[in-house]
């Protein structure tokens, strides 16, 4: 069994595998129609409830806690899922960049520059009248 085998193996990666396929089934579950749908009927069935419950603050903590609640919860997986599909399209670009002779390999992670040098390169592209 080689390293990468072993590696594959570990709990740590089963976990994150598993954790990797949540995040994308959810993700792409709660920008469906089915899940606008839902929330929406929620929202609707929390505000004609109001009366029965005389506009309480329990059933305004109703409402704030399971929002809040999902809200936490769903940032971790959708950064998850925006990693990964920008890590993806990172590798199709330094894929193409590194198939192409007149390109300059130093474009390839240049995501790892700072804020002033990608300035800097954006600035003598549009100097050269590239950008």
């Amino acid at each position: 069994m080689n390293m990468d085998e072993s590696r594959n193996d570990s709990p740590h990666h089963k976990i994150l595998h598993v954790f990797d396929q949540c995040a994308s089934h959810v993700t792409k579950w709660a920008g469906s129609p089915m899940a606008f749908s839902l929330a929406f009927l929620v929202v609707l069935g929390w505000a004609i409830s109001g009366p029965l419950f005389d506009y309480s603050e329990t059933w305004q903590l109703v409402i704030n806690t399971g929002t809040t609640i999902v809200t936490f919860l769903m940032v971790f997986l959708i950064q998850q899922s925006q990693n990964k599909d920008s890590q993806a399209v990172h590798l199709k670009l330094d894929e193409l960049l590194q198939s192409i002779k007149e390109a300059r390999d130093e474009m390839i992670d240049i995501e790892d520059l700072s804020e002033e040098e990608l300035q800097k390169l954006a600035e003598q592209f549009k100097r050269k009248g590239t950008l």
